[in-house]
């Protein structure tokens, strides 16, 4: 896929699932295995996990022809950018905005997923060429602080990240929002420490349901 085909692979299916693990090898990729068997397609392996490149490498390799999308997150500049893409990282996923890392994963026509906040930061974002705007930490402002940022720049696609469960996930959709970001409530350290894979699963079946029905409007 390029560029704008992953853009649209994140926009229709709809959840990020975020993995911040204490350890990567064979573990994380069971982990990816079991959200994709529950139905999450797009999985973020964080650079604050052990040995992130390696892991996003053998996972990519090990994963190819799977239907997920692979990416990287907590990304905070052009470089950690550009290994991980060549580590096989299929888009870039960050907490803060950064012009060049914006302009690196372009450069390798990878979608990258800025972060910001603000009124100001998001429209900054978005004007820096920042494919879909990683909303974060949207705990802070939740669904109405969303809401209320889209009324004034319904063309700009959020990403709200942090506070979205299986539960209120269908307020997040029904309010516009691109896809959301999904961390603990999806893929928490527990399951991971335990080697829960088939807990992994169920999890994101429940996600998966849930988005689903979000967007049929039952």
């Amino acid at each position: 896929m390029d560029r704008h085909q992953r853009i649209q692979y994140l926009k229709d299916k709809g959840i990020v699932a975020i993995i911040r693990a204490d350890q990567g090898g064979d573990t994380l990729v069971r982990a990816v295995e079991a959200l994709v068997e529950g139905g999450i397609h797009c999985v973020e392996i964080t650079m604050t996990t052990p040995g992130a490149l390696a892991c996003i490498e053998t996972a990519s390799h090990q994963l190819e022809g799977a239907d997920v999308l692979l990416g990287v997150g907590s990304v905070l500049d052009a470089e950690t950018a550009r290994l991980a893409i060549l580590a096989g990282a299929e888009y870039v996923v960050c907490p803060v905005t950064v012009a060049e890392t914006i302009t690196m994963g372009h450069r390798y026509g990878v979608p990258v997923l800025p972060g910001a906040l603000t009124p100001t930061e998001i429209f900054r974002a978005w004007e820096l060429g920042g494919d879909l705007i990683k909303v974060f930490p949207a705990t802070l402002g939740g669904l109405d602080y969303i809401k209320a940022v889209k009324a004034p720049m319904p063309q700009i696609p959020l990403v709200p990240t942090g506070g979205v469960d299986a539960d209120n996930l269908h307020t997040f959709v029904e309010a516009g929002v691109a896809a959301v970001g999904v961390g603990s409530a999806l893929v928490s350290k527990k399951l991971m420490a335990a080697g829960d894979f088939v807990g992994i699963k169920s999890q994101a079946q429940r996600f998966a349901d849930a988005y689903a029905a979000a967007k049929s409007g039952a």
